[in-house]
């Protein structure tokens, strides 16, 4: 009989474990849903960027699935009126952890096993189930290190290769992906993007192989420079299900037996992955995390509302250029170094005072790999109100950062070309240069580039203050 295999954040062939079995059982019937997010309880839909990764990438799964049909509509009510029209008697899918997917995929499970309906789901975009691990006392997690030493006396297991075969049931219906509405048209915004990216099992798997080849090796100190190659750019393929973390755990444990060198720099890029692992243990346990402040006394934040200011720090236009680099990237790539994912994050809460939940969504919009528990979790770590978070006394610098994460200039000079012949020492703060170096640099402060929207002392000394509120609130709850 015909298994359903529902696809969602598994967008893949190799390590599906819910393909690997139905597959082994019989015919398949794969089949990916649309779902509207007002009609699921879906409050953080895809974002503009991610929509378009998810284009290219069910593109490419279709030629490796030449059986794959795709719906639009509820899931609820879709899955039975499929099994119906198909004669399936199974229904085979991944686990998603996201609080809304979790509750769409409990009201099907008991709607189908109420039907006498085979129903499996499996593991399969995490090395462990948010469960699996917990502190001496049964609690979730709240602080990073302890999960990361516990999750490392856990063994990972080793991925599924591809089915050897697969037999399609054939099925007449099914949407175009043309259908699905996700590209973007006027304005194309993405044209080029296809040269930057290749979304799609493929395209993560080479991805893999370049990045262990040659930016693994340094990764513990490189990392943290965006002028360097040394990353591994695998955050949306993850996110989307084209590779897996057990692929990429596996993958990096073999790179460090064969080259004993790079073992340091491979447990630094595993524990990387595993801030990932913690971020989908947060939002299991703690589902409001997207929504609420972590730490209830942040409730207290006197936040700012403003639409200018948040509109310069979206469009790289505050005048600190490292910042404007990192907004600009973001928006001509759809990706964002981490390390200047922080500084931006920390200039737009701390020296703006704007909620986090503002670049939250931004982000959701422009980044190619919003994922909500990651980005729920490290705006959170960022604005100090969330777990394990960062002290909230801890105000980036971004004219020091610059200095010290882009020493020759490089990347700033790439996405804030307006300042491209300034001096190095120079470059981060231009408001600084004497006027004679701006003229011989081509640059006109407030004309060519803008002026800062804030003075980085005086925003540094408003933030400690209006944290006081913060303070007094945690010592009224206690």
């Amino acid at each position: 009989m015909t298994t359903i295999v529902w696809f969602r954040q598994d967008l893949r062939v190799s390590d599906n474990p819910a393909l690997f079995e139905a597959a082994r059982r019989g015919p398949v019937l794969p089949v990916y849903i649309h779902e509207p997010p007002d009609q699921i309880g879906e409050s953080h839909p895809l974002g503009g960027a991610s929509k378009w990764w998810l284009h290219h990438s069910l593109a490419a799964l279709k030629a490796d699935l030449p059986g794959l049909i795709i719906l639009r509509g509820c899931a609820r009510h879709l899955i039975p009126q499929l099994m119906q029209e198909s004669g399936a008697d199974s229904v085979y899918w991944n686990r998603c952890y996201e609080p809304h997917a979790i509750a769409r995929d409990a009201d099907l499970k008991a709607d189908l096993k109420a039907q006498f309906i085979d129903v499996r789901s499996f593991k399969a975009s995490l090395l462990f189930e948010p469960w699996e691990l917990a502190t001496k006392t049964g609690s979730p997690f709240k602080v990073y290190s302890p999960f990361w030493k516990a999750a490392q006396q856990l063994a990972v297991s080793a991925p599924l290769a591809a089915p050897e075969e697969i037999v399609f049931t054939a099925y007449a219906d099914g949407e175009g992906l043309g259908a699905l509405d996700l590209q973007p048209e006027k304005p194309n915004w993405a044209a080029g993007w296809e040269i930057i990216w290749q979304p799609g099992e493929q395209g993560a798997q080479k991805r893999l192989i370049a990045f262990l080849e040659s930016g693994l090796g340094g990764y513990g100190d490189k990392r943290n420079r965006p002028d360097l190659p040394n990353v591994s750019r695998l955050s949306a393929p993850l996110h989307f299900g084209e590779i897996s973390p057990r692929q990429i755990w596996s993958a990096t444990q073999y790179a460090m037996a064969n080259n004993p060198a790079l073992a340091g720099d491979g447990m630094k890029f595993l524990s990387e992955i595993a801030w990932r692992e913690f971020s989908y243990h947060l939002i299991y346990h703690f589902p409001d995390l997207p929504e609420k402040n972590w730490r209830p006394a942040f409730d207290a934040y006197p936040w700012r509302d403003s639409v200018k200011d948040l509109e310069s720090w979206q469009c790289g236009q505050t005048g600190y250029p490292m910042v404007d680099a990192g907004m600009r990237e973001l928006w001509q790539t759809g990706y964002m170094h981490n390390r200047v994912r922080m500084i931006v994050a920390s200039f737009l809460i701390k020296h703006l005072r704007i909620h986090w939940k503002h670049g939250e969504a931004w982000f959701r919009d422009t980044l190619v790999d919003a994922d909500l528990a990651n980005n729920s979790a490290s705006w959170q770590w960022v604005a100090g109100s969330g777990a394990d978070a960062a002290p909230y006394f801890r105000i980036f610098n971004p004219i020091s950062q610059g200095h010290k994460f882009d020493p020759n200039g490089d990347y700033v000079r790439r996405w804030v070309p307006e300042l491209r012949a300034l001096p190095t020492q120079y470059l981060f703060a231009p408001f600084e240069a004497p006027p004679s170096i701006l003229s011989e640099a081509g640059v006109q402060l407030g004309e060519t580039y803008p002026l800062p929207i804030v003075d980085h002392c005086k925003a540094r000394q408003a933030a400690l203050a209006e944290y006081e509120a913060v303070k007094l609130a945690g010592q009224n709850a206690a």
